[in-house]
C-alpha cells in the first residue's frame, strides 16, 4: 500500500491481459470497471481508483477543460476517466516515466476505443527539460494554454513539478489542478503551498477520501483553481461553481 513507485513484478501487463479478456472492446465504462474489477479480486494497483476517480470526474466536468496534463500515466486508469468527461474536442497529455507502464496504458486505451484522445509522453519534467520541450515544441504547450492538471506521480516531485508548469506560464486564471494521495502516502509540502496561497493566486478544496480500493486508510484529493498572479487583471468565475458542487456532493 505505500509504494511510492510500483513497477516491474507483472501486474501490470496482468491487468492489460485482464482488461482485453474481460472488458467489451471500444466501450469506456466496460474497461473502467475491468480495472476496478482486477483491482479489488486480482491484484492492488496505485491508480486513483473508482472512490477518488468520482472527484477527478467532477472536477474534469466542471472546467471542461481542452488541454489537459497528466503527471503519472502508471496503466492509464485515470486517463480513462479523464477522456470519458472531458469535452469531445479536448487532448490529454499524459507524462509517464516507465516505459513498459506507457505501453500498457496505450493497449488498455486502445481497447476501450479513446487511444487517438490521449498522448502519452516517456519522461519527466525534470528530465533536464527534455519533455517540458517536447511539450512545448512539439505539442504546442504555450502560455495561458493548460486548462487542467492532474497529478499522481512522486510525491515530493508535485510541488517541484508545478513550479515548473507555472515558469513556463501555461496556466491561465481559472486553470484547475487536482492532486491525488495527498494524505496517503502524502504530499506534505504541495498541500502546504496550497494552503499557502489560498485566496491568492490559488482556491482549494480538500476532497476527504480513502486509499484507493479499500476503507480503512484515509486519503485527501486537492482540488485547486488557479487565481492567477497578483498583477492579472482576468477574472475567474471557477471557485464559485466548484465551492457549490462541493456543498452539493460533501
Amino acid at each position: 500500500m505505500g509504494a511510492t513507485w510500483q513497477v516491474g513484478d507483472g501486474r501490470e501487463q496482468a491487468l492489460a491481459d485482464y482488461v482485453c479478456t474481460h472488458a467489451r472492446r471500444n466501450d469506456i465504462d466496460d474497461v473502467i470497471r475491468a480495472i476496478d474489477e482486477f483491482c479489488y479480486t486480482k491484484s492492488y494497483l496505485i491508480n486513483i481508483g473508482d472512490e477518488k476517480g468520482k472527484l477527478l470526474d467532477r472536477a474534469v466536468a466542471a472546467a471542461q477543460p481542452r488541454r489537459l496534463l497528466e503527471l503519472g500515466t502508471y496503466c492509464g486508469y485515470s486517463a480513462l476517466r479523464i477522456a470519458r468527461v472531458m469535452p469531445a474536442d479536448a487532448v490529454l497529455y499524459s507524462i509517464e516515466f516507465n516505459p513498459a507502464n506507457a505501453a500498457v496504458a496505450r493497449r488498455i486505451w486502445d481497447h476501450a476505443g479513446i487511444g487517438e484522445r490521449i498522448v502519452v509522453i516517456v519522461g519527466t519534467l525534470d528530465d533536464d527539460g527534455r519533455t517540458l520541450s517536447t511539450l512545448g515544441d512539439k505539442h504546442q504547450f504555450a502560455p495561458g494554454t493548460l486548462d487542467f492538471v492532474f497529478i499522481d506521480h512522486e510525491k515530493d516531485a508535485y510541488l517541484p513539478d508545478l513550479r515548473r508548469i507555472l515558469d513556463h506560464e501555461w496556466l491561465h486564471p481559472g486553470s484547475v489542478v487536482v492532486a491525488d494521495n495527498v494524505k496517503y502516502p502524502g504530499a506534505p509540502q504541495y498541500r502546504a503551498f496550497m494552503r499557502g496561497q489560498e485566496g491568492l493566486d490559488w482556491h482549494t478544496r480538500e476532497h476527504p477520501s480513502h486509499a484507493e480500493y479499500q476503507k480503512i486508510i484515509k486519503d485527501v484529493v486537492l482540488e485547486s483553481t488557479y487565481l492567477g498572479r497578483p498583477d492579472d487583471e482576468q477574472s475567474v468565475s471557477g471557485p464559485n461553481h466548484l465551492v457549490q458542487d462541493e456543498q452539493q456532493h460533501p
